[in-house]
């Protein structure tokens, strides 16, 4: 069965020219030409990943990107004519994937999709039964849960693997890029800035929770996991 891409995106020219494109390299090409119509695409076509514009009527990509994440972790790759830093770690803080900004060379796309792809599905291949489990923090791997307290908590797919991630290696310490290798793999296109971000918001969710353990920079470094008590 052919990859399932999805396009949303309200310039006709960019879904056709897309559609084109990667039905001549062998995937199954939907578009969609707003947000309304992009989420209710999702649902029935079930893509194995969103090509996904920002700025469209009816409900930006910001709002379509956070409807997804409720729902699926398949991946969304954001694509904008915006290049500002501030798009780009909102669509991060999201859940988006990765981040393209127009107008984008055709073969560096198809290459950040297959390496998305390629994340993607094994991440979904090494996926086993284990929770970890310390004070007042449960993080489930194979069903992408996060209780703090006893209580589920919403975070995004890529945040539950970075925590999950250095929980599993508690008090070791790992470079931005070493994080970057493990979590997000070693092919993906983007930079270390990727990992602060969500750490930032993995601090938000986890602030109070237990005094026998935090998220630790550790200056010049990177980040650990810190047992306390």
């Amino acid at each position: 069965m052919a990859t399932r891409l999805l396009v949303v995106d309200d310039d006709n020219n960019i879904c056709d020219l897309l559609k084109i494109y990667f039905e001549s390299e062998g995937y199954e090409v939907k578009t969609a030409g707003d947000g309304v119509e992009g989420i209710s695409a999702f649902k029935m076509y079930d893509p194995d990943l969103v090509l996904l514009d920002i700025m469209m009527p009816k409900k930006d990509g910001w709002q379509v990107c956070r409807e997804i994440r409720e729902i699926s972790s398949k991946p969304v790759i954001m694509i904008t004519a915006k290049g500002e830093i501030f798009d780009k770690v909102l669509g991060l803080e999201l859940g988006a994937d990765d981040f393209v900004v127009k107008p984008f060379d055709m073969k560096e796309l198809s290459a950040r999709v297959k390496a998305v792809l390629r994340r993607y599905q094994s991440q979904g291949a090494e996926r086993d039964s284990d929770v970890i489990k310390f004070d007042n923090i449960e993080i489930s791997h194979e069903k992408f849960e996060l209780k703090l307290r006893g209580k589920p908590v919403d975070v995004p797919p890529k945040e539950l693997e970075l925590l999950y991630f250095l929980a599993s290696n508690f008090n070791h310490v790992f470079t931005r890029d070493q994080l970057l290798d493990k979590v997000w793999g070693f092919d993906y296109l983007g930079d270390s800035r990727t990992v602060d971000v969500h750490i930032k918001r993995l601090r938000e969710k986890l602030d109070g929770v237990s005094d026998k353990w935090n998220l630790k920079t550790v200056w010049g470094v990177g980040y650990k996991f810190e047992l306390l008590q």
